[in-house]
């Protein structure tokens, strides 16, 4: 946390594509709740072009940028200092220069999934036996800081299970992990089933088996829309009693980053009852 509140400065979010994203309009409801006046802006990056435009931002008086796909290992590489949750994710969606300049990075993907299951869906992760479909950046941003909120177990599925495997590898000191291939599951009742594979970008889902939900199961889509998502209606069908899109997860990890650059943390239930 910064050590002042300052109530201006200009921030922007970094990706490609970039016109979806409605990180502005999340962080301008954040500085209306204390009166901040704030510039934040949607900058499209093109291949081979994110340390520049990066570099030209801060130099030119920028305070923070939020970084999306596919530019957070570029972010990762570009910080001088970056965070654990960083190193663990080997990515960054969060960055920020000191009073000398040097650049700083954090991911804080973890964070705002974490606080969005267990403070606003009130859903306990400790103890939980949890399924991970996807072995992806997405998968290794959030990893770590789940694992830190004391599950049983992960299983991690994966298209390529090598992937899978290396998550495992990665992560696996810290908690009971296994890995395995889409197309056969383990015939547990899971409690957590969280969904980061990239062809929910799609309308459709691939094919799963039947995943069987224990008594409290939550299904989780890292995907937000409009209407839920097609993984959402299958886990419903499959009995799941609980079900919850990443609007939250958003919401959450923004706030993260305005708390970063601003000092102060915002009210995030409201945003998120704003953009439903």
């Amino acid at each position: 946390m910064s050590e002042t509140s300052p109530s201006q400065g200009r921030f922007a979010v970094l990706g490609n594509p970039i016109a979806h994203s409605i990180s502005p309009q999340i962080h301008h409801s954040f500085a209306q709740q204390f009166e901040h006046e704030i510039d934040y802006q949607r900058l499209l990056v093109t291949q081979g072009q994110f340390e520049s435009i990066a570099k030209s931002f801060f130099d030119h008086g920028g305070r923070g940028l939020n970084v999306t796909a596919p530019c957070k290992a570029d972010a990762f590489a570009l910080a001088k200092w970056p965070t654990q949750r960083a190193a663990d994710a080997g990515a960054a969606n969060l960055l920020w220069v000191d009073s000398t300049g040097d650049i700083h990075a954090d991911n804080v993907d973890g964070l705002g999934l974490v606080r969005d299951i267990e403070t606003n869906l009130e859903w306990p992760v400790r103890d939980s036996k949890i399924l991970l479909l996807g072995a992806g950046g997405a998968m290794r941003g959030i990893l770590g800081q789940l694992i830190e909120a004391g599950p049983a177990s992960v299983h991690v599925a994966n298209r390529t299970v090598a992937n899978a495997q290396s998550l495992c590898e990665l992560f696996g000191g810290r908690v009971t992990m296994s890995a395995g291939d889409l197309a056969s599951l383990p015939d547990d009742g899971w409690d957590l089933v969280i969904n980061g594979l990239s062809s929910g970008w799609s309308s459709t889902q691939p094919e799963l088996p039947t995943i069987v939900p224990s008594s409290r199961a939550l299904a989780y889509d890292m995907l937000y829309g409009k209407a839920s998502t097609p993984f959402l209606l299958q886990m419903q069908d499959a009995g799941f009693s609980q079900s919850s899109d990443g609007l939250g997860m958003l919401v959450e990890q923004a706030a993260d980053s305005y708390e970063r650059w601003q000092g102060v943390r915002p009210d995030t239930r409201s945003v998120i009852q704003q953009f439903r």
